[in-house]
């Protein structure tokens, strides 16, 4: 039988200092990609990297409000958004790179100056997700601190497959 081990979530700080790292690592991730790369599709089925970074942009103001609702409104529905109707109604590839940089950068140091001034009894209100049900405001903020990381890794397979 396999010990189990334990994974302690992060302390709010931690969470906060992960949270605010993402957009330094998307920034170093599209590094000196040229406006074709961007919009290249070098791997079958998968997004551009403009697509990928501007999903990025479009969730960002979904989490922060989705922390202010669960900070506020006890036990408040939190909706789930369909990331491919995003995509496809969105016109990702006519945005630019830099402003969805600068849009992701402007929502995470707002939504941490407010997350910073929480008391510790904050982290542990809930809402209610339409599809994991019951989530802390702990868990937000660590998924949105690795949705930046996770998506990394596809602009990382891009490169490659273009030969960066």
């Amino acid at each position: 039988m396999m010990a189990t081990e334990d994974f302690a979530m992060p302390t709010p700080t931690e969470l906060i200092e992960s949270y605010l790292a993402g957009p330094a690592q998307l920034r170093h991730a599209v590094r000196g990609l040229s406006r074709d790369q961007l919009l290249a599709r070098p791997v079958p089925g998968k997004w551009s990297t403009l697509e990928v970074v501007c999903h990025l942009a479009d969730f960002e103001p979904v989490y922060a409000d989705r922390f202010r609702r669960v900070i506020a409104l006890k036990g408040h529905v939190l909706f789930v958004a369909d990331e491919n109707e995003y995509v496809k109604f969105l016109q990702y590839h006519d945005r630019d790179l830099e402003e969805e940089l600068r849009m992701i950068e402007a929502t995470r140091t707002a939504t941490a100056t407010l997350l910073k001034a929480l008391p510790p009894d904050a982290w542990e209100r809930t809402g209610v997700h339409s599809e994991k049900g019951k989530v802390t405001l702990a868990d937000l903020v660590k998924s949105a601190a690795n949705h930046i990381p996770s998506h990394i890794k596809f602009i990382d397979d891009k490169r490659a497959a273009l030969g960066l």
